[in-house]
């Protein structure tokens, strides 16, 4: 069953690689979607494809890259709203 979520991660997710490792790990799980910078520190992410990966992405995320510290990750399923064919990082 294909799942697509919304993720806000919170804490020190910027400048720390956060989106590269995201970009990276998306691609291992083979998911599509994205992640970009919010004014406010956060990171927003996209995430679509099968849910038992979508969910290991969001455990993933609990975490982080190796220089983050995620303070809290927060999800909301949604409908697909654009044609996603890929996990892109957005500047």
């Amino acid at each position: 069953m294909k799942k697509t979520v919304h993720v806000i991660v919170e804490g020190r997710v910027q400048g720390v690689f956060f989106r590269d490792y995201t970009h990276r790990q998306a691609g291992r799980l083979k998911l599509k979607g994205w992640a970009g910078n919010l004014p406010d520190g956060s990171v927003e992410i996209v995430l679509s494809g099968p849910q038992e990966k979508v969910d290991a992405m969001i455990e993933w995320l609990q975490v982080g890259s190796p220089l983050s510290a995620v303070v809290s990750v927060n999800v909301e399923e949604i409908l697909p709203t654009e044609e996603l064919h890929s996990f892109t990082i957005r500047y």
